[in-house]
């Protein structure tokens, strides 16, 4: 049998969503207890409010750190119903029941983010409201706690079919959220502190449930917030796979200030190209392995127009991301509709990366090593090109971001083919020779990018064999020089950067 909910306690930073609970409340002669700008937003809706003030006899002091914090809100949430003793108390000290709390949080993380002060950010630590929400949580058996915006449409449909009545089972289900809510909060805090972020932190946020995982038989979840990495504009809801290889191309794209186009294909680049327009770029892209391109995932750093939309719809890809789309192109794409259409927000991301694995979690930093022409040494007797330099450049940024073991084939501008997740590095090179004769690709004058070193001279051997003018490498073999020997003898420059991308 739904409890009825007598009276509520409402405190929010976030307003946009409570006009329609308020309503209902009001609506269902809820009294409903409020503070500062809350008060006044609810008032303007011409709901009658009781401010926390007058319950409690105290102002907010001490600049708005003390509002909340006394006896009668808090025995308010905390006295239990059933208990004899507790509703004796209450009643002595005039203590009334408060059966739906609406709190959220100071915006501590977006403060942060958005490089405000110290002072700024200690003020944005929640202390009332973490504690309100930890207060109605612990007693679910009788209040409704919401800890998030993000729930809001939820709980209305909830009142509104229960007559502002809840189940125990809605309780606990809010309660476990607002446990997570709190969870993530104090572990962006100490991320703060401690100038690092917590493992734990992702997996106590918001989350939300996928249609599957890797494979149909695995359950999946997402934790974090989508929402303010892209605005979908298009198509059915992303999927595990799509996540990944969205993390992937977003990963790869944000390499290039030139206007660029990327394919990925189950986590790894078919296709990259820069050109002078969105066009040019994406048919360049595609040229790379049309093929793999079949059911993948696209990503640009600019805005995509009537003739790149034309070009590209007729080919089948699950996402395509962008910043923008010209209205004219969107209603080129939008006539297939489960194509998903995602405009990328200007969000500054982690620059930790978590993996689990046995019985822990791996930590590390992201990879966010490039190296450019000014950091290649140059080790053999011919000395690239300013051309060969360009392609050379834009060969590692990919490389940086394939499966190793892999190697990359490229002139300026353009992928023309990459090995890819090899045991063996030449096995990588040999398989992205055959895949660039494949599609056409003429591979004299192209040069090479490796990940990691080469450790014998064979994998010059055969791209110079097979067209190959110039390489970029790390360095640090023990045999590095017989490499060398190779390229000085055989005319070839090569570069080493001193720096390892591997990527498993």
């Amino acid at each position: 049998m739904a409890k009825k909910i007598q009276s509520a306690l409402i405190s929010v930073f976030y307003k946009d969503g409570l006009d329609k609970i308020a309503k209902l409340l009001h609506e269902n002669d809820v009294q409903i207890y409020s503070t500062g700008g809350t008060q006044k937003f609810i008032e303007d809706l011409g709901i009658p409010v009781t401010a926390v003030e007058d319950l409690t006899s105290y102002p907010s002091i001490f600049g708005g750190r003390v509002k909340t914090l006394h006896p009668k809100v808090f025995g308010g949430i905390l006295h239990r119903r059933e208990n004899d003793d507790d509703v004796k108390t209450a009643a002595e000290f005039e203590i009334p029941a408060i059966d739906l709390v609406i709190v959220d949080l100071y915006p501590f993380e977006e403060t942060v983010a958005s490089g405000a002060s110290e002072d700024d950010i200690i003020e944005k630590i929640d202390i009332g409201g973490i504690a309100l929400i930890r207060g109605a949580a612990k007693n679910y058996q009788d209040v409704l706690i919401v800890s998030n915006r993000s729930q809001y449409d939820e709980v209305y449909d909830i009142l509104k079919e229960k007559g502002c009545g809840t189940e125990l089972e809605d309780r606990k289900k809010f309660a476990m959220k607002a446990f997570g809510v709190s969870s993530h909060y104090d572990s962006a805090i100490h991320g703060y502190f401690s100038g690092a972020e917590d493992a734990g932190n992702f997996r106590a946020g918001e989350s939300r449930s996928l249609r599957y995982g890797e494979n149909p038989h695995q359950s999946a979840k997402f934790y974090g917030d989508l929402d303010a990495m892209f605005d979908q504009i298009h198509g059915k809801e992303l999927s595990y796979n799509n996540l990944v290889d969205t993390d992937a191309a977003v990963r790869l794209i944000d390499e290039f200030q030139d206007l660029t186009f990327v394919i990925m294909k189950h986590n790894n680049a078919c296709g990259v190209a820069s050109a002078a327009t969105a066009h040019e770029a994406y048919k360049n892209a595609l040229a790379c392995d049309p093929v793999s391109a079949f059911g993948g995932v696209i990503i640009t750093n600019t805005t995509v127009d009537k003739a790149t939309a034309n070009e590209m719809h007729s080919l089948f890809f699950e996402i395509l991301i962008a910043p923008a789309f010209d209205q004219d192109a969107l209603d080129i794409l939008t006539k297939k509709k489960d194509r998903r259409l995602l405009i990328r927000k200007d969000v500054k991301t982690s620059d930790k990366q978590f993996r689990t694995l046995l019985n822990g979690v791996l930590e590390q930093d992201k990879d966010l090593s490039v190296e450019g022409g000014e950091d290649f040494k140059e080790v053999t007797d011919k000395k690239p090109s300013a051309s060969e330099v360009k392609a050379l450049e834009f060969a590692l940024k990919i490389c940086k971001h394939l499966k190793s073991n892999n190697v990359v084939l490229a002139k300026e501008g353009q992928l023309l083919a990459c090995g890819v997740g090899q045991t063996s590095r030449v096995d990588a090179l040999k398989q992205a020779i055959d895949k660039a004769k494949e599609f056409g690709f003429d591979l004299n004058g192209a040069v090479m990018a490796s990940e990691a070193f080469f450790p014998f001279p064979d994998c010059v051997e055969i791209g110079h064999n097979a067209g190959i003018t110039a390489v970029v490498q790390p360095g640090g073999s023990i045999r590095d020089q017989l490499s060398i020997d190779y390229c000085n003898e055989n005319g070839v420059a090569m570069v080493m950067t001193g720096v390892r991308h591997f990527l498993h």
